[in-house]
């Protein structure tokens, strides 16, 4: 029914924010008029100017030993064939003495989002945009310290990195293809630099783009469904992924690595929900992260980059 209302709403020409969960079984439709009252906030920037903060994170991660048993299972299911590439996520308890609406608003992101007092998430990730009948997508693979000598000759050239990145933009261009026509790939292997708290980390992206029908707003809400879960943050083949993904985390994502957008009346902006601070029901902090496993992950490697991924911007 929500990706009916998505339909319905697009086709008057209504604003909507929606914001559904990891695996698109959970969707919030809220008309922009209506957030103040469902106590929402938002933001997206498409050209952010970060403003420097203090503020940082004390991290309690899950011991090495629970995650390198939960790789491990990753690694055999590679080893059967049952997936190619799974984002493997972990729960982390934090303490920090900022509120979620504190949170929100020192944080540094192009797409930021607080749910009441239950989440918020400042995510440095696109997942789509439509624009004048054509739908892009950015899927984000490949992270390094920016401050490691030849930082971005070295992710660039590194063969796991690569092959990460070209299962998720081929997934991708897949996923595109369901919805749009004429699908290429603009851009390959872009690098960036992003605050990472007191780190700067160099994080690589495509640029994906198809065709949409010129009535695209009469069934968005369709084209959204299919498109879900977002492929950067599962894994490929999809299906068998997410299913290895419920085996193996041992925890529920809800609305962390779900999605997140606006309708304007006329185009379509999103974002992926990584960067994710959930409020339990005792009132402390949950940061969900992970990043993604191949045949040629290490361990040590991937445990690091789950930890460098916990951070305020």
């Amino acid at each position: 029914m929500a990706f009916q209302k998505i339909n319905t709403l697009c086709k008057e020409g209504e604003p909507f924010l929606f914001i559904s969960d990891f695996k698109g079984e959970e969707l919030i439709v809220v008309p922009l008029c209506e957030l103040s009252q469902n106590d929402i906030v938002f933001s997206i920037e498409r050209e952010l100017t970060c403003k420097p903060h203090t503020h940082s994170l004390l991290k309690h991660p899950v011991p090495f030993g629970i995650y390198k048993n939960k790789f491990h299972k990753v690694i055999e299911k590679i080893k059967s064939g049952e997936t190619y590439i799974l984002n493997l996520t972990q729960p982390t308890l934090i303490e920090t003495a900022l509120s979620l609406e504190e949170i929100f608003m020192f944080a540094n992101a192009p797409y930021k989002l607080r749910y009441k007092d239950k989440f918020v998430c400042f995510s440095p990730e696109k997942f789509i945009q439509i624009r004048e009948n054509t739908i892009h997508t950015f899927p984000m693979k490949g992270t390094i310290d920016a401050s490691i000598k030849n930082a971005k000759k070295k992710i660039l050239a590194n063969e796991k990195e690569m092959a990460e990145h070209v299962m998720i933009v081929d997934l991708l261009r897949n996923d595109l293809s369901m919805v749009a026509k004429n699908v290429r790939v603009e851009s390959f292997r872009d690098v960036e630099k992003i605050q990472a708290g007191a780190k700067e980390l160099l994080q690589v992206s495509s640029h994906i783009c198809g065709d949409l029908e010129e009535n695209w707003q009469e069934h968005f809400g369709d084209i959204l469904q299919k498109l879900l879960p977002a492929g950067s943050i599962s894994g490929a083949p999809k299906k068998s992924t997410c299913k290895i993904i419920d085996e193996v985390e041992g925890y529920e994502r809800d609305f962390f690595s779900g999605v997140f957008g606006v309708f304007d009346g006329e185009s379509v902006d999103s974002g992926v929900m990584i960067r994710f601070i959930e409020k339990q029901q005792d009132g402390s902090y949950i940061y969900k992260s992970g990043g993604g496993i191949t045949l040629d992950s290490d361990v040590t490697l991937e445990y690091q980059e789950y930890q460098d991924k916990i951070y305020l911007p």
